[in-house]
């Protein structure tokens, strides 16, 4: 079943301030509006690719939802991403078949600056390495805009690769290939590295699971050591995300205080 990146989530408590920061890296940056249950207001960075990476903020204090953050302990960053599926429930079927248990299709929507109403369906898996489906109800193009607003001047284009941090490498393999169908990918390691990673096709994008090597004399310096770090304060989930801009395009990382705690970065197309 063919999936592909919707979206990436990074949460922040200022929404405005966020706004700004983004926009003065160059970003063209949407207001999307108040989520139907009230607890959160989102904006939006639309990609040429399709995909997007939505900025929210909690509008109240909403302990039952998966991205609270009681007293700002864990602060911004990302903290989640979705695929987008043909059909919610048909993609939580197949993934029932192949013992992977996410649950829904869960009603979902927001109501835009404009007054339009935008409905969705979504999916929640049962562990944090696991993305959220995503699928709509209403056009796409009402929730995710085209046109002008997807062009940024500092050449971001798209999605290249999402990094996900995990804790135990083949065990997320085993949950992916339930949720995507079996695939090919080698589990490899990065000597002097001490970390493991496997790299899946996501469409248009790759997507890196890595996680610490278990070999136990080798030194938690660099990557390795953030990777750790990472883990022991935010869990599962994301890590970095890198855009890709025009060809010969010179990579480079954002500064993670506009970006809000998000490790982001350009790297030039193909």
């Amino acid at each position: 079943m063919s999936l592909s990146l919707d979206h990436i989530v990074i949460r922040v408590q200022d929404l405005e301030q966020t706004i700004n920061h983004f926009s003065a890296l160059g970003f063209t940056v949407q207001r999307g509006g108040t989520h139907a249950d009230g607890a959160t207001h989102n904006a939006l960075i639309g990609f040429a690719d399709g995909s997007y990476v939505e900025l929210i903020a909690f509008l109240r204090d909403a302990p039952e939802h998966r991205w609270w953050d009681a007293g700002h302990r864990i602060g911004d960053g990302f903290v989640d991403f979705a695929l987008l599926p043909h059909s919610v429930a048909a993609t939580i079927v197949a993934a029932h078949g192949r013992g992977l248990r996410y649950d829904g299709p869960i009603a979902g929507g927001r109501v835009r600056p404009d007054g339009e109403r935008l409905e969705w369906q979504i999916g929640k898996p049962r562990s944090a390495d696991l993305p959220f489906l995503c699928g709509d109800l209403t056009p796409r193009h009402l929730r995710v805009a085209e046109g002008d607003v997807r062009h940024h001047a500092n050449g971001a284009r798209g999605v290249a690769n999402l990094t996900l941090a995990v804790h135990d490498l083949d065990a997320s393999l085993a949950r992916y290939r339930a949720l995507l169908g079996e695939f090919s990918v080698p589990r490899a390691p990065l000597p002097g590295y001490g970390i493991s990673f496997a790299i899946l096709p996501l469409g248009t994008t790759t997507l890196t699971l890595v996680s610490p090597s278990r070999t136990p004399h080798e030194p938690a310096a660099g990557l390795a050591s953030d990777l750790r770090d990472h883990l022991a304060t935010r869990g599962e989930g994301v890590f970095a995300v890198a855009l890709e801009t025009q060809a010969g395009g010179s990579p480079r990382e954002f500064a993670r205080e506009f970006t809000h705690g998000a490790t982001l970065e350009l790297v030039g197309g193909s």
